[in-house]
């Protein structure tokens, strides 16, 4: 089994290009890959103001919130209100979307994966599961509220804090909270 632990405070914050908010990037394949070349990224943004969302060509996205009273996505002209935490709404990363406050800022976690090299499942738990990564897929467990501990390997996680678990079986997980499991095929992260 191999576990990477990516402590929360150890992410920095960086501006959107609209200025619309901040984001903190928890892990990409490849490591440190830029915003035209990622397999996959998964990051948690802070949003701070209304607007149009970055067009990314060939990318499937799913977005969570996480906090704040959440938002209106117009994608492609078609509303859809993300308003209740915990739900991940998927869509097209070329889709035309903009954004629009529901009474404040807000938090949402986000997966994106460029079609044709990975693919990506997100699982919200709260409470004791076993997780496994087998094969060709990475598990990313990313802590939203509360805490976690992966049981076996001993490693406990807090809010916003994460772990990358390759070559796994039943490994014991126990949340005291919400997380979520991210399962990424296709594109291996450095673990």
């Amino acid at each position: 089994m191999t576990v990477h632990v990516l402590r929360a405070d150890e992410r920095p914050a960086v501006p959107w290009k609209n200025g619309g908010g901040l984001t903190r990037e928890v892990a990409s394949a490849p490591s440190r890959a830029g915003m035209s070349d990622f397999a996959w990224r998964v990051s948690l943004a802070d949003v701070a103001e209304a607007g149009p969302f970055s067009r990314f060509e060939g990318v499937d996205r799913i977005i969570t919130l996480v906090d704040g009273p959440g938002m209106v996505l117009t994608v492609d002209g078609t509303a859809h209100t993300v308003a209740e935490p915990y739900v991940p709404f998927p869509f097209s990363g070329e889709a035309t979307t903009d954004c629009r406050l529901l009474g404040g800022g807000l938090v949402d976690f986000n997966v994106m994966v460029r079609r044709g090299r990975a693919t990506a499942h997100v699982e919200i738990v709260r409470d004791r599961v076993a997780v496994s990564a087998l094969a060709d897929t990475t598990l990313l467990v990313v802590v939203l509220d509360g805490s976690a501990v992966l049981e076996t390997s001993a490693v406990a996680l807090d809010r916003f804090d994460a772990a990358l678990i390759a070559d796994v079986r039943d490994e014991p997980l126990k949340v005291n909270g919400v997380a979520a499991l991210v399962t990424l095929t296709g594109a291996a992260a450095d673990v």
